[in-house]
């Protein structure tokens, strides 16, 4: 079993700054941990994902803008969102690929609202 804990979302105005935290708590050793998002009438997209050995993937949407790190030791991934765009405002959603199983777990999801 693995329980998500995000924070740091919020509102912020165009060309503003964010940075979302996500903390597994699990007995189990995580591989892959990603953010993910949702905009209304939208489906779900990849935003960045980075593994245990610090390779990263990211959206093309994102690139430049979003830097995905992560701290091995506290279990926990990071999400420093600069420049932010209208675009952006959706419901980021954390997840954690367990290393043996490589089933994966989902957060409960924070708004970021991107507006003037």
């Amino acid at each position: 079993q693995v329980q998500l804990v995000e924070s740091g979302g919020g509102l912020v105005q165009p060309g503003g700054s964010l940075r979302l935290s996500c903390t597994a708590e699990s007995i189990f050793s995580i591989s892959v941990m990603g953010w993910y998002r949702q905009a209304p009438g939208k489906q779900r997209e990849l935003v960045a994902t980075i593994t245990r050995g610090g390779n990263t993937n990211y959206a093309d949407s994102v690139k430049g803008r979003i830097t995905i790190s992560r701290d091995i030791a506290k279990n926990t991934v990071y999400l420093q969102m600069n420049s932010l765009k209208p675009e952006d405002t959706a419901v980021y959603y954390c997840n954690a690929v367990v290393r043996a199983t490589n089933v994966a777990y989902w957060g409960q999801g924070t708004q970021v609202t991107v507006s003037s």
